[in-house]
């Protein structure tokens, strides 16, 4: 059975695809100490846009919270259809007020 991080991480690597994109290239960032997983976007072939977040969640405990997402196919959907609750997920970037036993250490 897969735990919370492991559902987090596989969805969030979801995003990076195979790593290139339309004139971008994806790469994922993980921070397994602390949970943090992240997929950056660095313009390509030209690097004239500066690299920016993709989409970027961390798990505390038993809840995500998910700081960034800047996709047309948000997150927190692959993570209800992997079966995490509505209540266990936090949109940060929507927002959502974060409790605070999960702010960053």
């Amino acid at each position: 059975m897969d735990t919370l991080v492991d559902i987090v991480r596989e969805e969030v690597l979801e995003y990076a695809s195979d790593g290139v994109g339309i004139n971008i290239r994806l790469f994922p960032i993980f921070d397994e100490k602390r949970h943090i997983y992240a997929v950056n976007a660095v313009d390509y072939p030209r690097y004239d846009i500066l690299a920016g977040v993709v989409v970027l969640a961390r798990v505390v405990g038993d809840i995500v919270v998910i700081e960034n997402d800047g996709t047309d196919k948000p997150l927190y959907d692959a993570l209800l259809g992997r079966g995490i609750p509505r209540e266990k997920i936090v949109l940060a970037y929507a927002n959502e007020p974060v409790p605070d036993p999960v702010k960053m250490p």
